[in-house]
């Protein structure tokens, strides 16, 4: 395949054409295809059918509470149990509680904006313009946290292996109104890469160079179990790094269940210091009694000693998606040197780059067509790509046929961007 830019004038306008026909008979199809969420597929939910029938009557905790009665703020036993190990820490150090991991990002953030979350007078409304930092491409909904909490957000560049953290450790040396930083450390939300250990070594000894005394790492553990092979890829252990940086009280981590069980009825899970933990677990008592304790035994129960064995099932749901658009890509674009994208080893999305500026073009032909994307921009603060470039795809959600015909539809709409902007720029 010729790259596009050694391509003669009139072979760019013979493909142009050819491309703007074909794109129209595809609309002529009226499709609704769909790659916008990241959300699990019916048969991955089918995975967890069994979890329904594994309480059997049989309510009481291992030790000895009722799990139907109030009480128990942090979370049964089993149940922490059950997050440290998607954490890979000791289960003391574990909230559960809710079923969204982005309730409780919430609320830690909000506990810090107004209150604090160290006992003292720390509370980062105190700062005229309070700031967090947020690798980008990004997660849209870490961005809605922020601003919704009128916090603001500076994009800070991603690489394949975390972070910048030259540019982070400038920023937060510098700025004592810099108060956070966002963070999915496994299978990066949407670029699919793991933190190396240096990142996230850096990213624990973080707080001790921040100029700001009361910063804190959020540690969106989301997919810390979601991979295509197993034994599963290693992360290293920022809660135990920062305990021997003196920064443990600085970092804060998050997972859940939602895509390991059922999306919409899952667990939450937190985790951090014991002094960070006694003022959450202070917060919590003022507006809750207890959390679903019967949600959170049969979870245990339905995992305790398969984990490994339920995330390869959902592996082998997922893996041929990702194959799929591995392939489409590869031979679609790869040749014509127009785009860029990651491939990543589990998680639940692909990043793909165009060329700059087109970003939006390509969604608006692929709406046209009837294939729906991520808004461009959503994978920045305040839904804007500067360059304009970046795509987010979610694969999962879809069929094996429809996820072909959305690829397919994809890559046209990539193709004929492109090769229009390549005749423009001749003009």
């Amino acid at each position: 395949m010729t790259r596009l830019i050694d391509l003669e004038i009139d072979a760019l306008r013979a493909l142009e054409t050819g491309l703007t026909e074909e794109l129209a008979l595809q609309s002529g199809n009226r499709m609704k295809l769909d790659l916008t969420r990241g959300k699990p597929a019916r048969d991955q939910l089918d995975l967890s059918s069994p979890m329904d029938d594994v309480l059997a009557g049989n309510y009481i905790a291992a030790d000895g509470t009722d799990s139907r009665n109030y009480g128990g703020l942090r979370g049964l036993p089993e149940a922490r149990a059950l997050g440290a190990d998607l954490l890979g820490i000791d289960s003391q150090s574990v909230i559960c509680w809710g079923n969204s991991s982005l309730t409780l990002m919430y609320l830690v953030a909000d506990t810090a904006q107004r209150l604090g979350l160290w006992g003292d007078h720390r509370r980062w409304n105190l700062s005229a313009s309070p700031k967090m930092l947020a690798p980008v491409p990004g997660y849209d909904r870490h961005f809605g946290v922020s601003d919704a909490l009128g916090i603001e957000l500076i994009g800070v560049p991603m690489t394949d292996q975390g972070p910048h953290m030259d540019h982070v450790e400038a920023l937060v040396s510098k700025d004592p109104d810099i108060k956070g930083i966002w963070c999915v450390p496994k299978y990066s939300n949407p670029t699919g890469c793991i933190y190396a250990d240096e990142v996230v070594a850096r990213m624990a000894r973080l707080a001790a160079l921040a100029a700001a005394d009361d910063f804190v790492v959020f540690w969106d553990n989301a997919y810390a179990v979601h991979d295509f092979e197993f034994p599963r890829a290693p992360l290293a252990p920022i809660l135990e790094l920062a305990r021997e940086a003196g920064t443990e009280d600085h970092v804060t981590l998050f997972t859940s269940t939602s895509k390991i069980t059922y999306a919409g009825g899952g667990l939450g899970f937190m985790a951090a210091s014991e002094r960070v933990l006694a003022n959450m677990e202070a917060r919590l008592s003022v507006f809750s009694i207890g959390p679903d304790k019967v949600s959170q035994l049969r979870h245990a129960r339905f995992l305790s000693g398969r984990l490994e064995a339920h995330m390869a099932g959902h592996a082998a749901l997922i893996q041929p998606k990702f194959d799929l658009v591995e392939e489409a890509l590869t031979s679609e674009l790869a040749g014509l040197e127009i785009a860029s994208w990651t491939t990543p080893k589990g998680g639940y999305f692909v990043s793909l780059d165009t060329r700059p500026g087109l970003a939006t073009r390509v969604a608006e032909l692929a709406r046209e067509a009837g294939l729906s994307l991520t808004p461009p921009g959503s994978t920045f603060p305040g839904g804007i790509d500067p360059e304009d470039r970046n795509l987010r795809i979610a694969p999962t959600f879809a069929s094996l046929d429809d996820l072909r015909v959305a690829m397919q539809l994809l890559v046209l709409c990539v193709k004929l961007a492109s090769v229009r902007d390549e005749l423009a720029a001749r003009a």
